[in-house]
């Protein structure tokens, strides 16, 4: 049942421009570059301010743009050449500027992006010029340019070129002939090997690929001919042996399949790799060195589109990056290898399904795991690949990786062909951290976040902030990269029962870049245990979705130690009530068409387990309720351990284990009523439940093991029995667990009765009247006024609720007035400030200092000092008072008893920052 999906991508006929030329000595290469440069590879400036082993970051700088694909970047001396197929270049987007002619060739500064004065012009009499190769010799002092052309300049030439990088002019005495495109050239002091589409050189037979004198372009002895492109050249760093990359299947006659090492003097094969060891569908389009191995980019049709590292000692696999999503170039850089590619699927090496694809990524020389760097860019015009090469340049200390291709965009912005990273100046914030909060138990609320995504820092410094106060009550760290996002989590433990709370979390990178803070996510922690999910916990739920968010796109887990948060798709509908709970639970609608929550943890699940949820619903097309499949966004290609509705509302518990087994109940349960259905598979096999009840068994024991993720709502469903009209459910879900263990019939039974027993519930109530007189201003009315003065010997503020009478069967367990200082310098205070009862009449609009109702006693409650900040105050109030005013307008006053004034936010603020509030618990 899986589905793969790969990049298809065209073959071209010999001799016709396509693919892209491999940029020489990467390694030695490089050393070279950062000698001239005045900058050893040890002394090559590090960015402290990103995650090691990361070197730049992903915040594109701005810099020239061409009008067509960039093919080929190389460096020297802080200047960047550019060669591809285009014709002009421009400012980058809102800069200043005009468009200038380049035709297939600009030279840009490395630490600046702009053009300088190195003019040249690639051209041919017919069809279109391109460049595909841009090397330079060891010394930096000679740039040999490779592609498809008869003249730069107009000097005629015949599609090779050496540049004197001085004064930027041909050499005229450098006069080699291929009479089709080159793509690759690797250069030493005196040689040059050249890979591409030719049969020939200088009318002498050299198939694809050739050597030749590094002055002259003479022709030399080397022979290793193909019988397909040659697209890539790598020399090893001891210059005994070339490597080459291409379209091939052989070389010199031996079965070598896209990839050959060959002596590089005399060409012979020293290593070849039958077919197989690179499937017939892929291609090696790059090659990069270090000193211990190289890389190969590969690019497949539906086959092998990810990156091979071999070792130099013996030539063989060191490991295999199988990710989907045609690898155009690779540069190894201070122990890390950057790819441009459009990979799209990684779950191969067990890192993000099929879906969006990635351009730009990195990973360590020594595995295969993706690195906290992914800058992005689109596919692009022409084959719409993406980036197609890379090259680092040096300049004032600083490193520069410089990015060419075919994109149009970087980072989402318009930009297209040419862009840039530096190796300082972080100055991408991390997004927005996504938090909530809750609390089962009197004693405990549990903080929860969604971590951020940071495109170079992998791992973000996170500070809670409690009430509104100045200073974080908690800072931690936590890693996340770009496809995974866990959960991070937080227990606050010093906390009162009855009272509310209220939390937000910022995350800050490396560099000291901080997000915004998170939405405010409140909570009231109750007076007792609520029953049904302390139970779920205990009975040890890895994962346990309450639907209480009120923040798309996050799912917050609710389980002790799981922390596996779920992402909602599509917006399917928050604080569904009421919920399958008694008491304040909220449930989760969804549309029955494209919605669905699944989880963002991969994970392989290998024994027994158990799924729970609860569902309301009237539908009639049926749909998926609970699953696991492989991919996430998308339709997975293997799915089962699922639960699902028929289009007559029958519930189908299914695994896969080489046929579908399946139990289906009997009767309906499509009745717009909330039903419980828990479904275990263990040692003994597999048993459905509804409502409490067994609705049938099987004895296997066994399904299919596959890595991947949760799904709630929807996923593919095909040649599954009974299959609905639908695999999305149309209805309301509440409460899903998942459990690494079997429920016990008890247990199942124990919580579908906790579920309806009488818990707790909250409510609450915000001020239908506010307003604050003056001793100083005593004719003057403030109900219209955004805040509330206390104290200060001048002020009091008055307040009125409208109550709600108890609900059926339960009692007042707790009051809280709520109340935030508004932003004000010194709205805090150091007084006591109390709550007292209100006897006389008064309203919002028409009451004065002189007209005040007289507060009555005995205070209901009392807080001692209010800090600054937008700070939260909570003050537990009388609740037998209270409760004797249950479904009644009630008025308080508050009042302070020393000069310290104290100003809040009124219910007429902005945005209903902090508004006046009880919160008033119930419980039976």
């Amino acid at each position: 049942m899986q589905n793969v999906h790969g990049w298809h991508r065209t073959r071209r006929l010999p001799g016709l421009p396509g693919g892209r030329g491999a940029k020489g000595l990467a390694a030695a290469g490089l050393a070279v570059a950062l000698a001239a440069a005045g900058l050893g590879a040890g002394l090559v400036p590090q960015a402290a301010a990103i995650t090691p082993p990361v070197a730049f970051t992903a915040d594109d700088l701005p810099t020239w743009q061409t009008n067509g694909v960039v093919w080929a970047l190389a460096e020297a001396g802080g200047t960047v050449f550019a060669g591809g197929t285009f014709s002009t270049v421009r400012p980058p987007a809102g800069a200043a500027g005009s468009e200038q002619s380049a035709v297939n060739f600009v030279a840009l500064d490395a630490a600046t992006g702009a053009p300088t004065s190195c003019k040249l012009s690639f051209t041919v009499p017919s069809g279109t010029a391109t460049v595909r190769a841009l090397t330079l010799s060891p010394d930096k002092s000679t740039l040999y340019v490779g592609g498809y052309f008869g003249a730069v300049n107009g000097l005629p030439v015949s599609s090779m070129t050496a540049i004197d990088v001085a004064t930027c002019t041909p050499k005229p005495g450098f006069r080699p002939s291929f009479p089709a495109t080159v793509r690759a050239v690797a250069a030493t002091a005196d040689t040059l090997w050249v890979g591409g589409d030719f049969p020939t050189v200088a009318g002498q037979p050299r198939q694809r690929f050739a050597s030749i004198d590094a002055a002259t372009g003479a022709l030399k002895p080397f022979t290793a001919n193909a019988d397909e492109p040659g697209r890539a050249i790598e020399l090893t760093p001891d210059g005994k042996n070339a490597i080459l990359g291409g379209d091939f299947f052989h070389v010199n006659g031996a079965d070598s399949h896209a990839l050959a090492v060959v002596d590089a003097v005399t060409g012979a094969v020293v290593k070849n790799y039958p077919l197989g060891f690179i499937q017939s569908q892929s291609v090696v389009k790059d090659l990069t060195s270090d000193a211990t191995g190289f890389f190969t980019a590969n690019e497949g049709t539906g086959g092998f589109d990810g990156r091979i590292a071999l070792n130099l000692s013996d030539f063989n696999q060191r490991w295999r990056d199988t990710c989907l999503g045609a690898t155009q170039a690779v540069l190894d850089y201070q122990g890390v290898l950057y790819s441009a590619s459009h990979a799209h699927d990684c779950s191969s090496v067990g890192e993000y399904p099929d879906g969006q694809r990635h351009h730009l990524l990195a990973q360590p020389v020594t595995g295969t795991g993706k690195l906290g760097w992914a800058p992005d860019t689109n596919d692009g015009i022409g084959e719409g690949i993406g980036p197609r090469v890379m090259t680092v340049a040096p300049k004032g200390g600083v490193q520069y990786l410089w990015v060419g291709g075919e994109y149009t965009t970087v980072n989402g912005k318009a930009q297209q062909g040419l862009t840039r990273f530096a190796s300082t100046n972080d100055t991408g914030a991390p997004t927005t951290p996504v938090a909530s909060a809750s609390a089962v138990r009197p004693d405990a609320v549990q903080v929860r976040w969604r971590t951020s995504l940071d495109l170079d820092d992998s791992r973000l410094t996170y500070r809670i902030y409690r009430n509104g106060g100045a200073s974080p009550v908690r800072t931690m760290t936590a890693d996340s990269l770009f496809f995974l996002r866990p959960q991070a989590s937080w227990t606050d433990t010093a906390v009162t029962a009855g009272q509310t709370y209220t939390y937000r979390v910022t995350a800050t990178d490396a560099a000291g870049n901080t997000s915004a803070l998170s939405a405010t996510a409140s909570v009231t922690v109750p007076t007792g245990v609520q029953a049904y999910p302390d139970r779920v916990r205990s009975d040890g739920a890895r994962l346990y979705w309450r639907y209480d968010d009120t923040v798309q796109p996050y799912a917050a887990d609710s389980s002790v130690s799981g922390d596996t948060s779920g992402v909602l798709l599509n917006n399917p509908a928050l604080r569904q009530g009421p919920g399958a709970i008694t008491g304040a639970s909220t449930a989760v609608g969804f549309d029955g068409a494209i919605q669905q929550v699944y989880s963002d943890r991969r994970e392989t699940v290998t024994g027994p387990y158990s799924l729970e949820t609860w569902f309301r619903t009237n539908t009639t097309r049926g749909g998926k309720l609970l699953g696991f499949g492989n991919n996430q966004a998308r339709n997975s290609g293997s799915y089962d351990k699922h639960v699902y509705m028929t289009n007559d509302g029958r519930i189908v518990f299914g695994i896969y284990n080489g046929a579908t087994r399946t139990i289906t109940t009997p009767d309906a349960f499509n009745d717009d009523k909330w039903h419980h259905v828990v479904a275990t598979q263990g040692p003994g096999g597999m048993v459905l439940y509804v409502d409490g009840q067994s609705k049938g068994t099987l004895p296997h024991t066994t399904n299919q093991n596959i890595a991947g993720y949760w799904h709630v709502g929807g996923d593919n469903l095909n040649n599954w029995p009974n299959r609905p009209t639908s695999n999305y459910f149309a209805g309301q879900i509440d409460e899903t667990a998942v459990y690494p263990s079997v429920l016990t019939a008890a247990q199942v039974q124990n919580h579908f009765t906790l579920a309806k027993a009488p818990s707790d519930s909250v409510a609450t109530v915000q001020a239908s009247e506010d307003t604050y007189v003056n001793s100083a201003a005593a004719g003057t009315a403030f109900g219209n006024s955004g805040s509330l003065a206390v104290g200060g010997g001048l002020y009091e503020a008055y307040l009125r609720f409208g109550l709600p009478a108890a609900p059926a069967g339960t009692v007042l367990k707790s009051a809280v007035l709520r109340v935030k200082t508004n932003t004000l310098g010194g709205a805090g205070t150091a007084d006591t400030v109390s709550v007292v009862p209100v006897t006389g009449p008064w309203t919002e609009a028409g009451t004065t200092y002189t007209n005040r109702p007289a507060p009555g006693g005995p205070a209901l409650g009392s807080v001692s000092g209010v800090p600054d900040g937008s700070a939260v105050a909570s003050i537990p109030l009388d609740t037998a008072a209270v409760a004797g005013v249950l479904g009644s307008s009630y008025a308080v006053a508050l009042t302070g008893s020393g000069s310290d004034a104290l100003w809040l936010w009124a219910r007429e603020a902005g945005a209903n920052e902090g508004t006046p509030q009880l919160v008033l618990t119930f419980g039976p």
